[in-house]
């Protein structure tokens, strides 16, 4: 049986985690995401989260990751960081079943920072603010199975291309088989490979979209 895990901040693990596909939020509390508002899948909501919604993405991050067989699969993200990532224009959603949020995905947005690693694998200065990160995504076992990591995964893509990115890149720690196997499959190309978050070892994989 594999055992699915988690994506990290720009990071990733598996159906414990997920991959999209349809509109969605962002900017200062979501205004980036006005066109997307909730949508079902699989029996669940789907909807843009803000920054009343951070508590609730942090309790379940922690939970999730608090049962994974190493430390060292998942970059945890902090209150404050959730917080920046929206006001910065990063989107986030949720999934939720019978009202409880069970998932969560983020499509960041690093612009000219320092830590956008689009920089290390050839992105020219003048498009580094348009470069995504397919960053954290955290699914609860008890909706594992459901295609969430391929759903988010595709909904997040679709938000970047409607937003004008031209890039996306994520990290996935080198023995989340299933992660990089999604990641392969959307049309993703490794770029490197180095120590990240504390350092513990990090695939970056990259993908042009236009």
């Amino acid at each position: 049986m594999t055992t699915n895990l988690p994506f990290d901040g720009a990071d990733g693990m598996t159906d414990a985690l997920g991959t999209g596909g349809t509109e969605g939020v962002g900017g200062a509390d979501g205004q980036a995401a006005a066109s997307f508002k909730r949508m079902p899948y699989e029996g669940m909501t789907i909807r843009s989260m803000g920054h009343d919604d951070v508590a609730a993405v942090h309790e379940l991050m922690t939970d999730v990751v608090s049962r994974l067989p190493s430390s060292s699969l998942f970059a945890t993200d902090d209150v404050a960081y959730l917080h920046g990532l929206l006001n910065r224009g990063g989107e986030i959603y949720g999934a939720f079943d019978n009202g409880r949020l069970v998932a969560y995905t983020v499509l960041a947005i690093p612009g000219t920072a320092a830590g956008n690693l689009g920089r290390e694998f050839g992105v020219p200065d003048s498009e580094l603010d348009r470069v995504g990160v397919l960053d954290a995504t955290i699914v609860h076992e008890s909706v594992r199975g459901r295609g969430l990591q391929r759903f988010f995964h595709e909904l997040r893509e679709q938000r970047a291309r409607t937003r004008g990115l031209v890039c996306l890149y994520s990290t996935v720690h080198p023995d989340n088989h299933a992660s990089r196997r999604n990641l392969e499959a959307a049309g993703f190309v490794l770029q490197f490979t180095r120590p990240m978050y504390g350092g513990h070892p990090r695939h970056c994989y990259a993908k042009r979209l236009e």
